[in-house]
């Protein structure tokens, strides 16, 4: 279980077909507080940890099966590319954002942005069977960062990018015609479930 509050900005050391995808990611996290079969966020995607080392550099290694790299954005991956991390929450850890489990649920289109004040005002287009999942003042995951939706107009939604957020995330990076990875609020998916499950009831 993640909150969407990024800890670490990672880097593709490199990646290599081994029946699925494995990728090797350079960290500020010391791989000596990180277990082997651990769970870390890559992107919002929760991967599991095979391998560690410091040679040259910090590092991780991570399996992406066909499955993910299908729902997902990480197929783009290569060396130099850059990775919103999150450790998995520990008991007693602060929920800063919100519950997140890791498990991407689609990709957005970054159709829009523009500068408002200090911050980036962006538009995106969900898919259409995930946008009545989302809600004006609900949150979202993109690219595994907690953010909180301004507007909705039918699949289109709009979010605020502080400059703290674009500084410490890989947000400051994207740019028009991208695919984020979203993963919708567990609590709008139950929501949904039980208006659902009402209505068949009649």
């Amino acid at each position: 279980m993640f909150t969407g509050i990024i800890t670490d900005i990672g880097r593709v050391l490199e990646t290599e077909q081994r029946g699925d995808m494995r990728a090797r990611i350079a960290t500020a996290h010391d791989p000596a507080g990180i277990d082997i079969g651990a769970s870390i966020a890559c992107d919002g995607v929760c991967l599991t940890v095979v391998a560690l080392g410091r040679e040259p550099e910090n590092w991780f290694a991570v399996e992406i099966s066909a499955e993910t790299l299908s729902r997902t954005n990480l197929s783009q991956w290569g060396a130099g590319w850059r990775v919103n991390l999150e450790r998995a929450l520990r008991v007693g850890d602060e929920l800063g954002g919100h519950i997140v489990s890791g498990h991407v649920d689609g990709l957005a289109e970054v159709i829009a942005m523009r500068d408002e004040g200090d911050s980036c005002r962006v538009t995106l287009r969900a898919p259409a069977d995930l946008a009545r999942f989302i809600a004006p003042k609900g949150s979202v995951a993109l690219n595994g960062t907690s953010l909180t939706v301004n507007e909705v107009a039918g699949r289109e939604f709009g979010i605020n990018l502080i400059p703290h957020t674009r500084a410490v995330t890989t947000w400051g990076d994207v740019t028009v015609g991208n695919l984020v990875n979203l993963e919708i609020d567990t609590l709008a998916r139950y929501v949904a479930r039980l208006q659902e499950w009402q209505k068949a009831q009649g």
